[in-house]
């Protein structure tokens, strides 16, 4: 669409205009494809003539809610028309009771840790919406019960994380090659006796402190192990994991190479420190759900795709988290803004 065009808000449009946009929106949702004038006419619940409908039609386009791909008489939605149809003209959908039901299974925190809890949340949110599903998990602050480190392998050690209130949580970390398991046992004496009862917060710039002190207590590999797993949780104030699932539901929409290397580039972008941190920023903007479609977030610009997001909290109404989905910019708002919402609302029930 060319700079330069005037912003058009909802109260600029008149009744007619309003009703011709939320059909072509609606049409496009459907297809895919450029919506026509003859499209709009058998939609509309008003009689009027396909002549009139494009001069509406253009007077959209002039405003910039609408543009013509190539040399198509049909017209898109541009993402500045489909930002004011989803914040001013969409009608939410409710959820069924079924899919309440399978929220709630799905969230369901007996005997599971919160890591499985929000896997399995981000996996049901792909299936349910057909789009990419995400969850950026909080960082553990609970005081801890139990800390270990499990040999995996050569080169790779599990560390299992128990709260006090019994959540578990496990990392995968990378250990010298050749790290004898003495070295484990010794990590996981040396951490235990420090740990237990203080968060990984309270005591991490402690036990830095005492290893430089103290190393010769210590042998190298066992150093490296224990910094290593302290590394693991450390981080920036909005630190924590980012889960995505159903990638490939993304990959469903790609109709040109173009569109792939797009897709790809958000992938390699959701997988740094900041796009968690980005997350986090943009769920804290407001209350609710937040819907940014396109370029409205520098993260999914590039691929244009949208991404319906909202936060989660813990039980001192702290933004911990966030959940959501990604997908291509004519998702079904409707039916997906109330899923990511009602998700958020189990999830931070759980939490609190």
């Amino acid at each position: 669409m060319p700079e330069g065009q005037p912003r058009a808000g909802l109260a600029d449009l008149n009744e007619r205009s309003r009703d011709i946009l939320r059909h072509i929106v609606d049409a496009y949702m459907e297809s895919g494809e450029p919506v026509g004038s003859r499209t709009i006419s058998r939609r509309l619940a008003m009689s009027l003539s396909p002549a009139t409908i494009r001069n509406v039609m253009a007077d959209l386009e002039e405003a910039g809610l609408l543009y013509a791909p190539h040399t198509s008489a049909g017209r898109l939605p541009t993402e500045r028309g489909l930002s004011l149809f989803v914040s001013g003209l969409l009608e939410l959908g409710g959820l069924s009771k079924e899919e309440r039901e399978k929220i709630d299974g799905k969230c369901a925190a007996a005997g599971r840790s919160l890591a499985d809890v929000l896997e399995d949340a981000t996996t049901m949110l792909s299936g349910l919406s057909r789009c990419a599903g995400l969850v950026v998990a909080p960082k553990t602050e609970r005081r801890l019960k139990h800390i270990e480190f499990v040999h995996l392998g050569p080169g790779r050690a599990l560390v299992v994380m128990v709260t006090e209130d019994g959540l578990v949580e496990n990392r995968i970390i990378d250990v010298p090659m050749g790290l004898p398991p003495a070295s484990l046992i010794e990590a996981t004496n040396y951490m235990s006796a420090r740990l237990v009862g203080r968060t990984l917060g309270e005591a991490r710039s402690g036990v830095l402190t005492e290893l430089e002190q103290h190393r010769a207590e210590l042998d190298a590999l066992t150093s490296r192990v224990v910094e290593a797993g302290l590394a693991t949780w450390a981080g920036e104030k909005k630190g924590g994991a980012l889960i995505i699932r159903g990638q490939a539901h993304l990959l469903d929409e790609v109709t040109a190479l173009s569109d792939l290397e797009r897709i790809r580039a958000l992938f390699a972008a959701l997988e740094t420190k900041e796009a968690m941190v980005r997350l986090l920023e943009a769920a804290d903007l407001a209350q609710g759900v937040q819907i940014f479609i396109g370029a409205q977030n520098e993260l999914f610009g590039l691929a244009g795709c949208s991404v319906i997001i909202a936060p989660y909290r813990n039980s001192r109404e702290q933004i911990v988290g966030a959940v959501g989905v990604i997908g291509p910019t004519r998702i079904n708002y409707a039916r997906i803004i109330p899923m990511v919402d009602y998700t958020a609302q189990v999830i931070g029930r759980i939490l609190a």
